[in-house]
């Protein structure tokens, strides 16, 4: 019966803000046409920015995740959107090539403050039992507004492309008035504890945090590959590169549509290691299909299967690694493991264009399949350790909730 309650309004509204955000969150994708296209630079050149900015989201995150813990929740996400909003106008008004680049590196350098707070938060506001389901509807959220950020970028972009910075500048700027007007306010307790109070284990030194990290980064490989590399795989089959599209689209609504199902008494009571193993079998299931795959028909089976894989993983990985914080340190343990995300974002690229060179697509999507075959073999055991582990972090903090597992 858990799983049937209505989770809280603060995170309910977190979860609307974050999808309007989401829904201009298109321009990302065009700034290196941005600086082809409008400074008439190189595709090298423009693929060097885009490097760098992947590059400058890992501090990014890091700063989120210590703004968090040391200032409050409410006022880094405010913080960081704000700073999204003016890299993008900056992108917008940019009138030369350098100017340009500074700003899609000053991008880079806020993108991900806000990630860490936002899921902080829900962590704050909810016992861990509910954790899974609340980053699965976060998840879920963006999916669907990404949806209509196609949607809305495809409709802009064909009159200028400056004016898909202005609106995502828009976006991000109502998002953070959203936050500012209808979270609640930062309290001085974890957000500012005194020195006496701060936790003994920082992140980096914390295994079996590291270990996550590691999972974490090899998952968000393979899932940089599919969001990256797919087009370019369908080519190579002689479909149309521009029905990626339809599987993202696809994917979206499998993950959005398959949340009601997480309040199901049989996968609601699924135990952290059954679930990631069931998660990355059906990642491998699917990835192998799009190794197999000659027809849009095929591609698009692969996508609901893997898709419903993803429905599993992403919101439990969030969950262990906030249990695993000490009290007052979650928004830094999540921004630590946040950065696999831009360590995957500098190494996808590399990896997959290689593989789809010398061994094409089939060979990029079996090694794929592999790897998720590896992380179903290993992860069950990881978890079984992180969540002993974060238990001893957590005990003093929340005795009862912590208590009452441990006994189950």
């Amino acid at each position: 019966m858990q799983g049937r309650k209505r989770l809280p309004r603060a995170v309910r509204l977190l979860i609307v803000a974050r999808a309007v955000n989401r829904l201009g969150a298109f321009s990302l994708s065009f700034v290196t046409v941005l600086i082809t296209t409008r400074f008439g630079a190189s595709s090298a050149v423009a693929g060097c920015v885009s490097a760098a900015f992947g590059l400058a989201t890992i501090p990014s995150r890091l700063v989120g995740g210590r703004l968090a813990d040391r200032i409050g929740r409410r006022r880094t996400i405010v913080v960081g959107l704000t700073g999204c909003a003016v890299a993008q106008l900056g992108l917008a008004a940019a009138d030369s090539l350098t100017p340009a680049i500074c700003f899609a590196v000053l991008l880079g350098l806020v993108f991900e403050i806000y990630e860490p707070p936002s899921q902080a938060m829900i962590a704050d506001v909810l016992t861990p039992s509910e954790h899974v389901r609340a980053y699965g509807l976060l998840n879920a959220a963006l999916a669907a507004a990404g949806m209509g950020a196609g949607l809305v970028a495809a409709g802009l972009g064909r009159w200028d492309l400056r004016w898909l910075f202005v609106v995502d500048a828009l976006t991000c700027l109502l998002c953070a008035l959203t936050v500012r007007l209808v979270l609640p306010a930062d309290h001085r307790t974890t957000a500012a504890a005194a020195p006496d109070q701060t936790p003994a284990v920082t992140p980096w030194r914390d295994r079996a945090l590291l270990l996550m990290l590691a999972t974490g980064t090899l998952f968000a490989v393979i899932y940089l590959q599919i969001m990256i590399t797919l087009p370019l795989s369908m080519d190579h089959e002689g479909l149309r590169p521009t029905d990626a599209g339809l599987l993202f689209t696809t994917s979206a609504l499998t993950i959005s549509a398959g949340q009601p199902l997480l309040r199901w008494s049989r996968l609601s009571m699924l135990s952290a290691p059954v679930a990631f193993a069931a998660g990355y079998l059906l990642l491998a299931l699917g990835l192998g299909g799009y190794a197999l795959a000659h027809n849009l028909t095929a591609y698009l089976a692969a996508t609901v299967v893997w898709s419903a894989g993803d429905l599993l993983l992403v919101g439990r990985a969030y969950a262990v690694v906030a249990r695993l914080a000490p009290p007052g340190g979650r928004g830094r343990y999540l921004a630590v493991y946040g950065t696999s995300w831009g360590i995957a974002g500098i190494a996808a690229p590399l990896m997959g264009t290689q593989l789809i060179e010398h061994a094409g697509p089939a060979g990029l999507w079996s090694a794929m399949a592999l790897v998720s075959l590896l992380l179903a073999a290993l992860q069950p055991t990881l978890v079984r350790g992180a969540t002993f582990h974060g238990n001893d972090h957590q005990l003093d903090s929340a005795p009862a909730e912590l208590q009452d597992e441990r006994a189950g």
